[in-house]
């Protein structure tokens, strides 16, 4: 019964691809992410992400594993040099603390493909970098691979997103 939700999730989102486009050109931040990583516990995260009206206000909720729910809210700063977007927030639930995510396109390089980097610092977890690479698909779909906690647990992730 514990995995019926991420096969749904897969499921959905691999009927929908047969509606494929061309990659989005820029940063897309309303989406559904289903991950699977390497860190114990928490090795399989739901999450949903959206910014909020027409602002730079993103809500993130996420579903950590078996130990509950956690709530982010960051503001995007878009474009702040390079075409890198910056997202300041504070996450509250499983893991409190704050966060910076630092997003870029290289579409220049390959279209669809992203980078990204990540530093957060949670009360009970300490400090963490994280960093991502990413590729858009087409505009409904993309994939990642990221790592974090070097320190620590040195957790890779793989990442499958639906953006809407």
């Amino acid at each position: 019964m514990k995995h019926i939700l991420p096969i749904i999730t897969l499921t959905t989102l691999a009927a929908a691809a047969s509606a494929q486009s061309a990659a989005p050109a820029g940063l897309i931040y309303n989406r559904v992410t289903v991950s699977q990583n390497t860190s114990g516990s928490t090795n399989r995260i739901i999450s949903v992400a959206n910014l909020i009206g027409g602002s730079n206000v993103l809500v993130t909720l996420a579903q950590v594993g078996n130990q509950g729910g956690d709530i982010n809210v960051g503001y995007v700063f878009k474009n702040v040099t390079n075409g890198i977007d910056a997202t300041v927030g504070i996450t509250s639930g499983t893991t409190d603390g704050v966060n910076v995510n630092l997003r870029r396109s290289l579409s220049e390089v390959y279209a669809g493909l992203e980078l990204g980097v990540g530093y957060s610092h949670a009360e009970n977890s300490g400090n963490e970098w994280s960093y991502e690479v990413s590729y858009n698909i087409n505009k409904q779909f993309s994939v990642a691979f990221g790592a974090s906690d070097f320190q620590n647990a040195n957790a890779k992730s793989v990442a499958v997103r639906f953006n809407y």
